[in-house]
């Protein structure tokens, strides 16, 4: 079976892979400047299609509560209370299940198209745990008492889900569960998206003030994804989004995303204005809906919501977290629309006050002032650009390892490109995800740290570690403490590479108040090889390639 082929770079593939490390990337990063990732249109129909299946499950389990209805009749009970709720629990077993963000081609996935219970299910697959080396708790291989949980967890869902109302007894079991999987595998809890959706079922377990505490979540979300852009990087994000929008597929169009292609790819002048005007509107539509009691004011606001939220799910960004953005969309309506008169600020729960102030601030103040021990989805740091990730060196074929000695359920990337594409569209697509890489601001540091991990690249399968972190994990979403040196090590134990034969360069993101970036480079049977830090002012001043000897930009 063959898929739509791809847009393929405007050189000669083979004739490409022959060339120094050097020459490849700034090849590749210009054809990205033009291309993207070349998604065949087709493949942005798989993703509406998904769309299509996530709402229409929430219909299904509307349809089967008490006093809703079906597709038919959702005019009438969109906006009830038990709609909502379930919405998104819904939402947190779609996630989980692992057909939401991190599924399909853009997050590469293609054969099977998602991980996430295909692995969580399986004994004997790589899992995180929270608490290494612990017994019973801390190994790195999923177990029978791993599988059990997981599949007692959407056992519960499932119960939920069909439920006639969401009561504080058919909540706790999830409740209790999530956080528990997340200790035997961080993976999980951050696969369920759990920082956003778990928090608001502990919302609703408060009858007389969920949609307060709920409203303070969503405005949370927004402000802490905005103040995570007041940074050096999201420049870089828009000008790589946006050349890979299929929006902006007309002629020339997105080279004004740029300096001057093809020679200089940072971001031009109209992208910083674009990625800071983006900035100040997320910034000031949450306290207007906030504040606002429903009038000219709140439809206004709700309006800009809706065009935001718009503009990034038309911009198919890579990682694709289209789902989260539709129940934000939803949710906005719902609570500042349909409950304007709810004010958020009339809590009358303490217990539910000092959690808000837990989930909604000091985990986010924690998570941007020490990045290296929070996850970038649970510090809400959405989209930035300011990413922990890694990158995995494996000399010659050495990454077949993985196939022979891992518990998985798919296999490397390339084997599964080679089901639908020839080697050459195969090789032109893995490329382009090196070009992704390297254009953002933090890739930059990859020019001068693979040199000090490795003295001859050209003899290494270069692989992104979100790719390996899909493949040996099942789930993969921008979070690169899931390719870190835990990872490594567990690989390692099962794997045994030798001395040299797999390295890794890790990049760690930038904490609030401090443009550094810390690196380390790692070897999987020696450990760790060396560390420091890179300014990020630097890099501003870096092409995303090598430049000559003696040359900057």
């Amino acid at each position: 079976m063959d898929l739509p082929k791809p847009s393929l770079p405007p050189y000669d593939v083979r004739a490409w892979q022959k060339k120094p490390f050097p020459e490849r990337l700034k090849l590749v990063c210009q054809a990205w400047a033009l291309q993207g990732y070349g998604t065949p249109w087709p493949i942005y129909l798989v993703y509406l299609l998904k769309v299509a299946l996530y709402v229409g499950g929430w219909c299904l389990f509307c349809s089967l509560t008490p006093g809703l209805g079906g597709p038919g009749s959702i005019a009438a009970w969109g906006f009830a209370p038990i709609a909502f709720q379930k919405a998104v629990l819904w939402s947190l077993a779609f996630e989980g299940l692992g057909l939401g963000c991190g599924s399909g081609p853009l997050t590469g996935r293609y054969y099977p198209p998602i991980g996430g219970a295909l692995y969580f299910l399986r004994p004997g697959t790589t899992k995180l745990p929270l608490f290494p080396g612990l017994p019973v708790i801390g190994g790195d291989r999923r177990t029978i008492l791993d599988v059990a949980l997981y599949a007692a967890h959407y056992a519960f869902l499932g119960r939920a889900l069909l439920a006639p109302e969401l009561t504080p007894a058919i909540l706790a079991p999830t409740l209790i569960l999530l956080p528990i999987l997340g200790v035997l595998d961080k993976t999980l809890f951050l696969s369920a998206r759990a920082e956003h959706y778990g928090a608001a079922l502990v919302c609703f377990l408060f009858a007389a003030d969920w949609v307060a505490g709920t409203k303070l979540l969503w405005v949370a979300v927004w402000l802490w994804a905005a103040t995570s852009k007041l940074n050096r990087h999201f420049p870089s994000v828009v000008s790589v989004m946006q050349s890979n929008s299929p929006l902006t597929a007309i002629g020339s169009l997105r080279r004004i995303f740029f300096r001057r292609y093809p020679d200089d790819l940072r971001p031009s002048a109209l992208t910083r204005v674009m990625a800071h005007a983006g900035t100040v509107v997320e910034l000031v539509f949450p306290p207007v809906l906030l504040f606002s009691d429903g009038g000219i004011a709140t439809k206004a606001a709700l309006l800009t919501m809706l065009l935001f939220h718009t503009f990034i799910t038309s911009s198919i960004p890579m990682g694709v977290p289209i789902e989260w953005n539709v129940l934000m969309v939803y949710g906005a309506f719902f609570l500042f629309g349909k409950n304007a008169g709810v004010s958020a600020f009339h809590i009358g729960s303490p217990v539910l006050i000092v959690f808000l102030v837990f989930a909604c601030v000091l985990v986010q103040l924690a998570g941007n002032l020490l990045p290296a021990r929070f996850s970038f989805l649970c510090s809400m740091r959405y989209y930035a650009g300011n990413w922990a990730y890694g990158v995995w060196l494996f000399k010659g074929d050495s990454s077949k390892k993985l196939d022979t000695h891992l518990v998985k359920s798919a296999g490397r990337v390339q084997d599964q490109l080679a089901r639908f594409y020839d080697d050459e569209t195969t090789v032109a697509l893995l490329s382009k995800v090196m070009a992704f890489r390297a254009m953002h601001l933090q890739g930059r540091a990859l020019q001068l740290l693979l040199p000090k991990a490795v003295s001859d690249i050209d003899g290494y399968e270069y692989v992104d570690g979100e790719i390996v972190a899909g493949v040996v994990l099942g789930w993969n979403f921008g979070d690169g403490h899931l390719h870190n040196l835990q990872l490594l090590r567990a690989v390692q134990r099962q794997c045994n590479f030798a001395e040299g034969e797999l390295r890794c360069v890790f990049v760690e993101s930038q904490s609030l108040g401090r443009p550094m970036l810390p690196w380390s480079i790692a070897d999987a049977a020696t450990g760790v090889m060396a560390s420091g830090e890179i300014s990020v002012a630097e890099l501003e001043e870096l092409q995303p390639w090598p430049a000559p000897a003696g040359e900057r930009a």
